[in-house]
């Protein structure tokens, strides 16, 4: 996995860095995991915006990932890793011992043609996904659950990862990658691996139009509105706009804006760094 420099030909090559690809082994996707996905333009279903900046793009299709590998003690074989547009990581086709084909988040030196597999006391492996109970403490992992059975919600996207710490009692202690370090039960699971595609974020667009195409539009900065619309416009000629906060007022650094009172706050060992 490498970055590519482009060749200043064009005005929006000149600054363009890409990946090369070189683990993407297909462009064609597995038609039975595709499902279609309608645009909303950032309005909700009364067709009122509630979502600025967002709109336009290019047509995709989903492809249905199963975050919960809960087909335990099957073996798969990886037989393809793909592009796919709805998230910055890439994502692995698997062929399942009992003849089922899913899509996985696909992991760093995932390679096509190796057995992964799920569940019980299973060898702590590139792409296996145990429970929190039986990975060796230090273990990288990523794809982690946070209720059991609940599929992956945290560490899913490109390169990124967290490390378990420790266990006591019926809760792991896992590092996560914001620097958090928080509970979590013993019988979620989690991925070993890093996430794939982790030179994704040295990459470098190049022009406006490649955010025009992935839906994103541009988007107004505060200083230049006026008082009625942000705390942060007006002024006479061109204003600092004060301290930076939101449309609501909020200061925008260090606010705690977490409440004191929520239930998760006892998981909590350690509040991410700034």
């Amino acid at each position: 996995m490498a970055l590519r420099k482009l060749n200043p030909i064009t005005p929006g090559q000149r600054f363009r860095v890409v990946t090369d690809f070189v683990e993407v082994t297909t462009s064609k996707p597995e038609k039975s995991l595709l499902a279609g996905r309608s645009k909303s333009g950032g309005r909700n279903n009364d067709g009122k915006m509630t979502m600025r900046y967002v709109g336009g793009g290019h047509k995709q299709r989903y492809r249905i990932i199963d975050f919960k590998r809960n087909k335990d003690g099957v073996p798969a074989t990886v037989k393809t890793i793909e592009y796919d547009p709805n998230r910055s990581a890439y994502i692995a086709l698997l062929f399942y011992a009992d003849g089922e084909k899913r899509y996985a988040v696909a992991q760093n030196g995932l390679k096509i043609g190796q057995t992964i597999i799920s569940g019980d006391k299973v060898a702590p492996e590139v792409g296996n996904t145990l429970f929190l109970k039986d990975i060796p403490l230090g273990t990288v992992i990523s794809l982690i659950e946070l209720h059991p059975g609940q599929g992956a919600v945290m560490a899913r996207s490109a390169g990124s990862f967290a490390q378990l710490m420790a266990r006591e009692g019926k809760y792991a202690t896992v590092k996560l990658p914001s620097g958090e370090v928080r509970l979590v039960l013993l019988s979620c699971k989690a991925t070993i691996g890093v996430v794939s595609n982790s030179d994704y974020q040295l990459t470098v667009s190049g022009k406006a139009g490649r955010n025009r195409w992935l839906g994103r539009r541009p988007r107004t900065r505060p200083v230049v509105m006026n008082p009625v619309d942000h705390p942060m416009g007006g002024g006479e000629g061109r204003a600092s706009g004060g301290h930076p906060r939101s449309r609501k007022g909020i200061p925008a650094k260090g606010f705690k804006t977490r409440s004191k009172t929520k239930a998760s706050n006892k998981h909590i060992i350690m509040r991410r760094k700034k």
